[in-house]
């Protein structure tokens, strides 16, 4: 999600300090920016380096859509590669050192499919161009220039088959034919597929492992879904796995995991109090570099001595500010580093490790000032039932926790649900702290990060202890005296659309106004509707949120559709038509029930999208009539 400030700026500062209340009168209110400033395209973003490091290629805007631009080091132009105007590039990567591979989708229908260009703009071809069918990327093969492994589900819509593709002429060769049951495929260093991942019975997790392609796949660890066994990468001699693992343990670790004896062989790092959840390697030297977990911010531990010190050097640098490497070349001699906070979108930086030299590409959003931008602050508080929940706290530029009283909040639950909010830059909450809101996020029971215990406590729970988690922190907020109980809006995304609706059902005197985005109503349709590559996945679905049959009384307790009678709270409900996650007809089926009681809902749907939406127009809409709906229901004479 991602300048036409109004001419009556400072009409609208005045307005907006009536509202919201300045009770603090030190505080000087943030330069009020248009809706437009927060969610028009980044200017260029996801830089990344040609193997030889000569080129970078990063998206920006042609006409109004996100496309891939190319440049050599060095070089002021740069060529433009692709020329979509119905929707912006997918995501792209490098497939050798002169073609660049590029994923799209029609209209947030989520079937991407595969292209290459030269970058000189030639030879552009459709190299998964197949109806209906979703490409995934299994192995981008840096070492091999011809070829990368792509996963298709075009023989079978439920479940994908690997493939070499041929990045030049689009010649496609099965790898291996998935036997209905492999919802993963990993290669080893030399780009042979040597593991699988498959659900035998749709809720335990088995380990398939070949010594060479020429042998059969044979099972050699079966685990339950509620078990993380993740394959990171293998050893550099091919012989071992490593892994991010919590078998044996709450939290998840680094393990080396022999491949032949089928179990873990040693524990390499983890962390008492958060699951380690990235793993990084060095390709030129073949050693491990660092690990990654997330406390309230992202955190390091090293492995090595050399990357400790690149780090070290940025940092001297860089100064107080959250950086990585997103892309090095082959040699690792150049690096891009993208340096970002809670207040800045992000900078980019070409990095010459041989040199020293520390050199400024862009930032990706230069219209907003990074001093007029708030504070994200972490907070924790204790669930009812004694869970300490932790979350983010940002309220508008110039307010604290000590001198925050009676503010119009805006209760933001984040998607997944099996997910968590992070610290970092977030269009949308800088959007509704620049109108004058303060903002909760929190990452209730089953947030990822916090260890096994705290997310199977989500079990079965979505409109039930998860939503008390959230009730939770909007009392913990009236309680301190921040909020105004009488000036509380909810509003999330997919899960977090859920989690909306199941607010205004289930605790109908909490909010004074609701925001819907993609949101599930119902639980029976929504396990109907879902994609089709999904299906594998259906019965662990069925424990986590519930079985239809088996469960169908918790279910009905937990959809918000069937208690619309209790909502009175105003709802503004937004919905991609395309939508593959979330059926449209789980917006439908709730502005129906709601208007036929008379209750106040708007509904924006948007053809052209799938599940959010993407197109910078579709962005405009939805946030402008947001802001709108939302300063009706919040305005400062609410009784």
């Amino acid at each position: 999600m991602r300048k036409l400030l109004s001419s009556c700026m400072a009409v609208t500062l005045v307005l907006a300090i009536i509202a919201f209340g300045c009770n603090d009168k030190n505080v000087i209110p943030a330069k009020q920016y248009a809706v437009e400033d927060f969610f028009r395209n980044p200017e260029k973003v996801n830089f990344t380096l040609s193997p030889d490091g000569k080129y970078y290629a990063y998206m920006a805007p042609y006409k109004d859509r996100l496309n891939v631009f190319v440049q050599e080091i060095g070089k002021t132009e740069a060529v433009r590669l692709t020329s979509d105007t119905a929707r912006s590039i997918s995501d792209f990567f490098w497939g050798s050192n002169n073609r660049i591979l590029y994923l799209k989708d029609t209209g947030g229908d989520e079937n991407y499919k595969l292209f290459g260009v030269d970058i000189s703009g030639a030879n552009l071809k459709g190299l998964t161009d197949f109806e209906k069918v979703r490409t995934t990327i299994i192995d981008d093969l840096p070492d091999i220039d011809e070829f990368v492994i792509v996963g298709l589900n075009k023989r079978n819509p439920q479940i994908f088959d690997p493939y070499r593709l041929d990045i030049n002429t689009g010649e496609l060769t099965m790898l291996a034919e998935n036997p209905g049951n492999i919802t993963a495929w990993i290669t080893d260093h030399d780009g042979k597929l040597r593991l699988a991942i498959s659900i035998s019975d749709g809720v335990n997790n088995s380990l398939l492992y070949r010594n060479t392609e020429k042998d059969q796949f044979k099972t050699i660890i079966t685990t339950s879904f509620k078990e993380t066994l993740n394959p990171a990468f293998f050893t550099f001699d091919n012989k071992n796995l490593y892994a991010i693992s919590n078998l044996g343990r709450d939290k998840t670790a680094v393990v080396e995991f022999n491949l032949e004896a089928g179990k873990e062989e040693k524990v390499l790092y983890e962390n008492p109090q958060y699951d380690v959840d990235q793993l990084n390697y060095s390709r030129a030297r073949k050693v491990l570099t660092g690990a990654r977990y997330t406390s309230w911010k992202r955190e390091r531990h090293f492995f090595d001595g050399g990357f400790e010190k690149l780090i070290n050097d940025l940092k001297a640098k860089l100064g107080d500010i959250e950086f990585g490497i997103t892309s090095s070349s082959k040699a690792e001699d150049v690096r891009i580093v993208l340096a970002s906070s809670d207040k800045s979108s992000g900078t980019y930086y070409l990095y010459d490790q041989k040199t020293g030299k520390l050199e400024k590409i862009a930032d990706i959003t230069p219209w907003l000032d990074v001093n007029e931008m708030a504070s994200m602050v972490p907070i924790e508080y204790k669930s009812r039932d004694g869970l300490i929940i932790n979350g983010y706290l940002t309220l508008p530029k110039g307010y604290t926790i000590e001198n925050a009283k009676n503010m119009a909040v805006i209760v933001n639950p984040h998607g997944g649900p099996w997910y968590r909010d992070q610290w970092g830059f977030n269009p949308e909450i800088q959007f509704l702290a620049n109108k004058g809101y303060a903002i909760l996020q929190m990452n209730f029971r089953g947030s990822t990060g916090y260890g096994k215990e705290f997310w199977q406590a989500s079990f079965k729970q979505w409109g039930k202890t998860m939503q008390n988690d959230i009730t939770d922190g909007v009392n913990w907020l009236i309680d301190k005296g921040i909020a105004d109980k009488k000036k509380i809006a909810i509003y999330g995304a997919s899960y977090g659309g859920y989690a909306t609706l199941s607010g205004v059902a289930f605790t109908p005197d909490v909010y004074a106004a609701a925001v819907d985005y993609v949101g599930v109503s119902n639980l029976f349709t929504f396990m109907k509707t879902i994609p089709p590559y999904w299906k594998p996945m259906l019965e662990m679905m069925y424990e986590m949120v519930g079985d239809p049959l088996k469960d169908s009384v918790l279910l009905r307790e937990a959809s918000p559709v069937f208690f619309a009678k209790e909502i009175k709270t105003p709802l503004f409900v937004a919905q991609g038509a395309n939508d593959p996650r979330v059926n449209i007809n789980e917006s439908n089926q709730m502005v129906e029930a709601l208007k036929s009681r008379g209750v106040t809902v708007e509904y924006m749907v948007k053809q052209n999208e799938g599940h959010g939406f993407y197109n910078q127009e579709n962005q405009f809409d939805f946030y402008n009539s947001m802001e709108k709906f939302l300063a009706r229901y919040l305005k400062e004479d609410k009784k």
